[in-house]
């Protein structure tokens, strides 16, 4: 089965240019779901949110009584057009990721993945200890640690790939 996905990979050594792609990947799913539904962006960007917006419940039921109250508290970013907005930005770094991973030996690529981890590293950093959109947790973690292991794994991998 893996042989049958082998010339999809990007031809170079090293696990870094399929981290580069698998990264690239999720981030369009995570694209799509920006477009088709608030429920992430509710759990990333709402320090007061019980992570789930007050449309996902079943009317009349009581977890939904609990959610409207709580969505009082939803910040006026989060809207579908912030979503839809976030999702095309999510995008426009994917294919930055995947002409990265497949171009790795290139230094103009390279950087520009790079730089993409930094800015989404700063995005997410800045609402959290600046802006106060949202809190630390497993919904805001995944960005960070993504951002920031393979920003430093570029970093220290930048002698390998790029020669010269």
């Amino acid at each position: 089965m893996s042989s049958a996905f082998a010339h999809y990979l990007p031809p170079f050594e090293g696990l870094l240019p399929k981290w580069l792609l698998l990264v690239a990947v999720i981030s369009i799913g995570n694209s799509i779901q920006a477009y088709n539904t608030l429920t992430y962006t509710y759990r990333v960007y709402n320090p007061n949110h019980p992570y789930l917006p007050p449309h996902i419940a079943a009317p009349g039921s009581t977890t939904n009584t609990t959610i409207s109250k709580a969505s009082e508290q939803i910040p006026s970013e989060v809207t579908p057009l912030s979503a839809r907005k976030f999702g095309t930005w999510t995008f426009l770094t994917s294919i930055v990721r995947l002409y990265a991973a497949y171009n790795i030996t290139d230094k103009r690529f390279y950087t520009l993945g790079m730089l993409t981890y930094v800015v989404a590293f700063g995005h997410f950093m800045s609402e959290w200890l600046v802006f106060k959109t949202t809190r630390w947790g497993a919904p805001l973690a995944g960005p960070i640690v993504i951002s920031t292991v393979s920003l430093v794994w570029m970093w220290t991998q930048y002698d390998y790939y790029i020669q010269g």
